[in-house]
């Protein structure tokens, strides 16, 4: 596996600080290049510095224009001078600009193969010392007939090499990186300073067609047809690429204008557009999609309130205390799922932050335990950060389950006397798995306790819920030492 450029760089040539940031800028922004020159571009910097014979190439990009030199994997090797002299050559500055800007040298051995290539090397410069090589490679005979199309794209390269050895280009500043930003192959329009068209790619005319715009002549500026020139007038006066999105009807078109500068000024603006009207087209429906499932947790998070406050109604209609609680044990259950599916409703996403849950949760808890009898006191340590909602909420019926179970077993209720106490839930979490301590201050489990054999309904459901639902596992305190802690242990995997 290739080691990033990064890796390379430190490692190979010890290039590093500001000069690496510049390399890295280029990588980031050189697959226009390749397009705009149909070439593979190379990256060498040399092995050492002080006898630089031996070059490393630290990074490889091949053009979607045309066809690609070298289809295997050229990071990492070195290569001699004596196999590109002229590598050497430009990097000790002994090739004047006008002599590799103008020249292509047919006839060199192409690098690791039988075959013959044109090379033509850039010296990149980083306030003014040569910091790496670009060299440009492309068979001699390519198959591709040299056109209109073909003439502007590698005048524009021509450019950008001038700007790459005067230490120009890259930009000097970190750029946003579209997913879906635009590309050469998607469409090209060049304007002078004054905006005014030099040339329009075929794709960039399908692209406009859209929008109803079907001629582009050269010489009209580029606003009379109705294309938006904000982000061109950005360009020539920030001298930094600019991006703009404009819409009209269902149809959306990304623009990107970067400024070409030589000798100090804006010569010309390289426009590269891209009809992203799909992808706006599958946002929308996801953001639809979104909206309608936080509707749906709204709603169910509605009909479960709506079910637990039925619930409470008939707790107080019924005479037999066993069948009060047991309502109630009902109702709190049915409000710690509610909790989850109100949270669920706010997100994005279906997945929360778990403390939105467990705050809450543990106030119902709270709120249904307090009384003069019981003054227990609760606490939660730690996060269990952002998990699914598939985990959310059989976790937040088994911390239900739990921190109910402490109460009712841990401080049992003897007329006259008053319990206190403490209930903490601990969570501690790492790349697989999630952990839950429950511990109390109360009695403790009984002697001979065994939870497998516990024919409580609060337990039967919490082992359920954690073996089929969440795949993990439980376990429990020695019996009979002061107080009671349950640990949970639940795979969260990549989740």
């Amino acid at each position: 596996m290739a080691l990033p450029l990064y890796d390379l760089a430190l490692s190979g040539t010890g290039i590093e600080g500001d000069q690496l940031r510049h390399l890295q800028r280029l990588v980031g922004n050189w697959q226009m290049l390749a397009d705009l020159c149909f070439a593979d571009l190379l990256l060498l910097a040399p092995v050492a510095r002080d006898n630089p014979h031996r070059f490393m190439i630290i990074a490889h990009v091949r053009p979607t224009t045309g066809p690609t030199l070298y289809p295997f994997e050229l990071v990492g090797a070195v290569v001699q001078e004596v196999e590109r002299p002229v590598i050497t050559r430009v990097w000790r500055e002994e090739e004047s600009r006008s002599d590799f800007v103008k020249s292509l040298l047919a006839g060199e051995t192409a690098i690791g193969i039988e075959a013959k290539a044109r090379s033509w090397c850039i010296p990149v410069r980083f306030e003014g010392e040569v910091i790496a090589v670009l060299d440009v490679e492309s068979p001699v005979e390519s198959g591709r007939r040299s056109g209109e199309l073909e003439r502007h794209y590698r005048d524009i390269f021509e450019k950008f090499s001038v700007m790459i050895s005067d230490g120009i280009f890259p930009f000097d500043r970190d750029e946003i990186v579209l997913e879906e930003g635009a590309r050469v192959a998607d469409g090209v329009i060049v304007t002078n300073s004054e905006l005014e068209i030099q040339y329009v790619s075929p794709n960039a005319v399908s692209v406009f067609h859209r929008f109803g715009i079907h001629s582009f002549l050269p010489g009209i500026k580029i606003d009379r047809l109705g294309v938006d020139k904000s982000a061109l007038e950005t360009a020539r006066e920030t001298f930094f690429p600019s991006i703009e999105e404009i819409e009209q009807g269902d149809t959306s078109v990304l623009v990107q204008a970067i400024p070409i500068v030589l000798a100090g000024k804006v010569e010309n603006i390289l426009v590269l557009v891209r009809d992203i009207s799909d992808i706006r087209t599958r946002d929308r429906m996801l953001l639809s999609k979104d909206a309608t499932i936080r509707e749906i947790h709204h709603r169910v998070k509605n009909n479960l309130q709506t079910i637990a406050a039925l619930l409470r109604l008939q707790s107080r209609r019924l005479e037999s205390p066993e069948a009060r609680a047991a309502v109630e044990e009902s109702e709190r259950r049915v409000r710690a799922i509610a909790i989850v599916h109100e949270t669920l409703s706010r997100e994005t996403s279906d997945a929360v932050e778990f403390m939105e849950i467990i705050q809450p949760l543990v106030g119902v808890v709270q709120e249904s335990v307090f009384s003069d009898e019981q003054r227990l006191e609760f606490s939660v340590e730690g996060d269990a950060g952002v998990i699914s909602g598939a985990i959310a909420t059989p976790l937040a019926v088994i911390l239900n389950e739990l921190m109910q179970n402490a109460v009712d077993h841990g401080f049992p209720y003897h007329e006259g006397q008053v319990s206190e106490g403490k209930v903490v839930i601990s969570i501690q979490r790492d790349e697989q798995v999630i952990e839950v301590r429950v511990s109390d201050s109360g009695i403790g489990f009984p002697l001979g306790f065994v939870m497998d054999e516990s024919q409580g309904m609060g337990l039967s459901i919490v082992q359920t819920l954690i073996s089929s639902e969440l795949g993990g596992t439980i376990s429990i305190t020695e019996a009979g030492k002061k107080g009671a802690e349950v640990t949970l242990c639940i795979p969260i995997g990549s989740s």
